[in-house]
């Protein structure tokens, strides 16, 4: 099922939100949450608006919680702070008995090699959809130190499959991008199927200095 919040948002008004959320609420605890102290001492700063989105977040924890039934709130390593403020609101006001309280799971952010995410409003952004992931993509040009882990994260190649090409890398005969290659390939392969990889290999073929492959 999915739910659009803005279903339960577009009623609430401000004094009710401080008077159901915001009395809630610890400063302290808010300033504290690791995103917003790097926010905080970055140039840009950070808006009011930001730094209330993780009450607004831990609410929709809440209500679905409530009304839903949904005790797991999921997310990347970046949102700890955002579910956890919905934790605290649903241990605040419900008052649940141990272990009947909400819950929440992380998974590690996939990041480039400069520590930026591969966020939907970044650059380079990784799509697991055929409209939004071109087939001629661009992870044949991903750094040796991350082509493993993305083999890792992004495929679904043995393990063991994986290890013998990390081991391959680090041997004197191997061929640069072999592993990028492998990448690329699975991961067009699970997004545009075995035709879309034969197009996108086709393409690269006719790309290569001296090729005389032709495409329509």
């Amino acid at each position: 099922m999915v739910m659009n919040n803005y279903d339960w948002w577009k009623e609430f008004k401000l004094l009710d939100f401080l008077k159901q959320v915001g009395r809630y609420a610890r400063v302290g605890t808010m300033v504290a949450k690791e995103s917003v102290k790097k926010r905080l001492e970055s140039e840009q700063g950070m808006s009011y608006t930001e730094f209330s989105y993780q009450l607004l977040q831990g609410y929709d924890f809440l209500y679905l919680f409530q009304n839903h039934g949904v005790n797991v709130h999921i997310g990347g390593s970046d949102q700890w702070g955002n579910i956890t403020a919905g934790t605290d609101l649903i241990r605040r006001t419900l008052q649940p008995k141990e272990g009947e309280g909400g819950f929440g799971l992380t998974f590690p952010l996939l990041l480039k090699s400069d520590g930026t995410k591969f966020g939907k409003s970044e650059d380079g952004a990784i799509w697991l959809s055929s409209a939004m992931l071109s087939p001629y993509q661009h992870l044949f040009s991903v750094p040796d130190s991350n082509v493993i882990k993305f083999l890792k994260m992004l495929t679904f190649l043995d393990m063991k499959v994986v290890d013998e090409m990390e081991l391959q890398m680090q041997s004197p005969g191997y061929l640069p991008n072999t592993a990028q290659k492998l990448l690329a390939e699975e991961l067009t392969r699970f997004v545009h199927g075995e035709e879309g990889l034969r197009e996108a290999i086709k393409a690269a073929e006719a790309l290569r200095p001296g090729a005389e492959t032709k495409l329509d």
